[in-house]
């Protein structure tokens, strides 16, 4: 290899080169100020690689047992904040071989054998995507079970459904919180599918066509813990597919997290008053001293664009990009990374946030009371009297416009008055009309009766443990 202190600069590539890059150069096209956060993965893919290129008689067990030792004091230095980082250096990759070799000599300087930058940036960075998903995917696991606990205590509390956000049906809040479990579980399988792909070893690519050393790629996948190994060369050291698959599961993460913010943010409105929020997630006004404003919520529909903005970073970043590597995939990680912070971050909130929630089951009910929520269920009596649909609901339509007219809901017209819409109607109607038998009559999978909404949260849990 070539000597990391030899030709222009003193760079580990300097050799052909006849003068030193620029300081604004140098500024312009180092990552180490943000790829560093990949140091440990960094770490742990150069240790599988030593160790292959040992068991391949390609370095001497001295120089393994140098750069273990080395690598070991590498990375005491990096947890505890005293690894010098130097911007000279570029790269994390770059800034680690030159402390294992001033560590350890010769030795360090035979590690990077059979490899390349190209192939070493892309096994560390599936090794921390791979570490982010699933630190995402048990965040995920603890929001849908702090949504389930929330939802058994609500399991029969009636919640006015909205459609085109007008009053539709009664639903329960426990069945409303189930929705966000749902959300949450196609995102988790979404993470497990996405992460299958992550999963692949590129090292062994080195820096577009393999490399003439007799390497044994299968064994570092598996002590890297990588499903297999990326099988073309060119391909394994350009493709970022899985990154931007990641950013677009991602996406939808925070697409749910900004659907479930907007209806806290709304719930929380004096004029709706259906919840309250603990403080600890609220701000007041410099001015107003009577406000609460819901910042979580409403920084979570703001942080979504924010994810948004990055997927389309990375999708617009690979269009033009031929093969093989190019230093464009540079620009890859500060989405990456932001994506990443940004949904953990959200989700650790959440988690907090959701045990908190206060609800207001009166004015559930009052609500309730507004809309004719019940309308649907006495279209289906009459259609189960006997009357077809589309007549029953012709009825049903002048009934209610009889109730507007009188300020009353449906359940308080006389039954001689619902009568003379239906002949059909008689005094079991009332229970019909009744929130409760409204909610019970929904009783089968997936529907809002209190005998289901609990069901569906023992499997739900079962399915958690």
């Amino acid at each position: 290899m070539t000597d990391q202190h030899s030709g222009a600069g003193g760079k580990a590539w300097s050799g052909r080169f006849s003068e030193p890059v620029s300081d604004l150069v140098k500024r312009y096209t180092a990552s180490v100020f943000f790829d560093r956060r990949m140091a440990l993965q960094d770490i742990r893919g150069s240790l599988a690689h030593a160790r292959m290129l040992a068991r391949q008689s390609i370095i001497a067990l001295a120089d393994l047992a140098a750069i273990e030792r080395g690598m070991a004091q590498i990375q005491g230095e990096i947890e505890h904040d005293e690894f010098p980082w130097n911007l000279d250096d570029e790269d994390v990759h770059l800034n680690i071989e030159k402390r294992l070799t001033a560590l350890i000599g010769d030795a360090g300087k035979r590690l990077h054998t059979g490899r390349s930058r190209n192939d070493q940036v892309a096994t560390d960075i599936r090794l921390w995507l791979r570490d982010m998903v699933d630190s995402i995917d048990a965040l995920l696991r603890d929001y849908q079970l702090a949504l389930l606990e929330l939802a058994e205590r609500h399991a029969a509390t009636p919640l006015p459904g909205f459609t085109h956000l007008q009053v539709a049906q009664p639903v329960t809040f426990g069945h409303h919180l189930l929705a966000y479990v749902e959300m949450a579980k196609r995102d988790r399988a979404r993470l497990a599918d996405c992460r299958s792909r992550i999963n692949r070893l590129p090292l062994g690519a080195a820096a577009l066509a393999g490399t003439s050393f007799p390497i044994d790629r299968a064994s570092v996948a598996r002590e890297l813990g990588f499903d297999g190994v990326c099988e073309n060369s060119l391909d394994a050291v350009s493709d970022r597919d899985f990154a931007i698959e990641f950013a677009s599961a991602a996406s939808l993460i925070m697409l749910h997290f900004s659907r479930f913010s907007e209806e806290l943010v709304l719930w929380l409105n004096p004029r709706i008053g259906f919840i309250d929020l603990a403080d600890r997630f609220c701000t007041g006004s410099s001015i107003m001293p009577q406000k609460k404003n819901p910042d979580v919520p409403e920084l979570a529909r703001g942080k979504t664009g924010r994810v948004y903005g990055h997927l389309m970073s990375l999708l617009t970043l690979m269009k033009g990009q031929p093969l093989a590597y190019n230093k464009d995939n540079q620009e890859d990680k500060e989405p990456l990374f932001d994506t990443v912070d940004t949904v953990i971050d959200t989700l650790r909130i959440f988690v907090e946030l959701v045990p908190g929630i206060q609800v207001k089951a009166d004015a559930m009910a009052s609500a309730l009371q507004q809309g004719h929520a019940t309308a649907t269920d006495l279209a289906d009596y009459l259609v189960k009297k006997g009357l077809p649909f589309r007549d029953a609901h012709e009825a049903v339509a002048l009934a209610v416009r009889r109730a507007e007219t009188k300020g009353c809901a449906l359940a308080d017209l006389p039954l001689d008055e619902l009568r003379g819409f239906s002949a059909l109607i008689d005094t079991d109607v009332f229970a019909v009309l009744s929130i409760e038998g409204s909610l019970a009559a929904r009783n089968h999978i997936g529907g809002t009766a209190p005998e289901q909404v609990r069901a569906a949260i023992q499997r739900t849990r079962q399915a958690l443990t």
